[in-house]
């Protein structure tokens, strides 16, 4: 019996309308049933639905903000169906539901709730968009709201699968249609029991399409970005970067881990659990072979960088002359956890714990709140966290020249630090 399989297009592959062309014609020879699309928001949708929140958040007037937010999907409609085309319709009604949405009341305590529901209209937007361009196209897909089987807790911003339910779901409502017609759907975005909007943390539509690929026993994922495949650096910060034609799961794990962009940090257990193959290709070469991700590549030793910006590192000093005890660390960690922080770099000294972390909205705020009786805190924001995997001594100087160094540390296999520009 043929399988299932997975593609996935991030929001640059749809950010206007020559763009949502070449994802027609990548698949005029590859659409068939059995395929699942998952789409992400289009462009700097998100960001844009981001700052619409803050902006709330701050009592300002965010009008303008939807005005041109709408105005960039409408532009991107108008470039490429028939002026009577009824995705007009289906659009203008997103964008009442959206700010019908919007006239909810915020609060810092309701805020990732909030959050969950307004961002995910940019996948919902988008979805639309695409399916309706492929049907114009011939290339029939049916449409389904991926909030109907990707099923998650209530830890908004940050929801847990619930693998079991998902499944069950996945399966009864999608086979039926997958042996029919492709199905396109939305990346990054589930509910919760209640059946509120809930989403996988940013860039999260990789692990939707991994979370597909487990529950329909897909044959593979292919993940179509703007690079050729997994390089050993990312090319818009780092020069001379190099392809890996294959990569073993593990190795795949520990640059996600790290913050590699190039696939969400989550999406690798799942595929790997299943032995699911991950291809990652390029939509601007889509017939180059670019990277496979499975368990049986050779390992690599090409040094591999990763780099984190929007970093805070934050001292948390005993006050009373004691040295750090596991006791001190397990409060601090109790915090992170609650605020939902993930430590991305730590470090001990006798008298000190030093974190490093991605910089979040009121989240700093709380967790000093938290712990300021007890620790002497400190920290520094705006700061970027540089980690290079399989590194070579003599090539760590360069990569730190003309920056302020805050921490650093390294191991056999692992270099970190923490820097900003210097200013002399």
């Amino acid at each position: 019996m043929a399988k299932n399989f997975i593609y996935k297009f991030g929001g640059a592959s749809v950010k206007d309308s020559s763009a949502i062309e070449n994802l027609s014609k990548i698949l005029r020879n590859r659409l068939r049933n059995q395929l699942v699309i998952v789409v992400s928001a289009m462009g700097k949708t998100t960001n844009s639905l981001e700052e619409i929140i803050w902006k709330k958040m701050g009592n300002e007037d965010f009008s303008q903000n939807c005005s041109i937010l709408k105005g960039f999907h409408l532009k991107i409609c108008q470039e490429t169906f028939p002026e009577e085309h009824p995705v007009f319709t289906l659009l203008e009604n997103l964008f009442i539901k959206l700010e019908k949405d919007l006239e909810r009341p915020l609060t810092q305590q309701n805020y990732d709730e909030f959050y969950d529901r307004i961002v995910g209209y940019g996948e919902l937007i988008s979805s639309r968009i695409v399916a309706e361009y492929l049907c114009l196209q011939g290339q029939v897909v049916v449409w389904k709201d991926a909030r109907e089987v990707i099923h998650t807790d209530s830890d908004f911003r940050f929801a847990k699968i619930n693998w079991e339910k998902t499944r069950i779901q996945t399966r009864a409502q999608w086979i039926p249609v997958l042996k029919q017609f492709p199905i396109l759907t939305q990346g990054f975005i589930g509910s919760d029991p209640k059946g509120r909007p809930t989403t996988l943390g940013r860039e999260g539509s990789d692990f939707t399409a991994a979370i597909l690929a487990t529950s329909l026993d897909a044959s593979s994922v292919t993940i179509w970005k703007d690079v050729p495949g997994v390089l050993n650096a990312d090319p818009k910060l780092f020069p001379n970067t190099q392809k890996f034609e294959e990569l073993a799961y593990p190795e795949a794990a520990e640059m996600t881990y790290f913050g590699a962009s190039v696939i969400h940090p989550k999406t690798i257990k799942p595929l790997a659990n299943a032995g699911i193959p991950l291809f990652v290709k390029s939509f601007l070469e889509p017939d180059a072979p670019g990277t496979k991700i499975h368990q049986d590549a050779p390992s690599q030793s090409i040094p591999t960088l990763v780099l984190k910006k929007n970093q805070v590192l934050i001292s948390f000093k005993v006050t009373d002359y004691t040295f750090i005890e596991e006791g001190h660390i397990h409060q601090i960690y109790e915090q992170l956890k609650k605020l939902k922080l993930r430590v991305n770099m730590l470090q001990l000294s006798a008298i000190s714990v030093s974190v490093v972390i991605d910089a979040q909205v009121f989240k700093l705020e709380q967790l000093l709140a938290a712990l300021k009786s007890t620790f002497e805190i400190r920290y520094n924001e705006g700061l970027e966290l540089l980690t290079v995997l399989h590194q070579k001594p003599e090539e760590i100087p360069a990569l730190l020249d003309g920056y302020e160094v805050l921490l650093e540390q390294s191991t056999r296999n692992t270099f970190q630090a923490v820097r900003r520009k210097s200013t002399i």
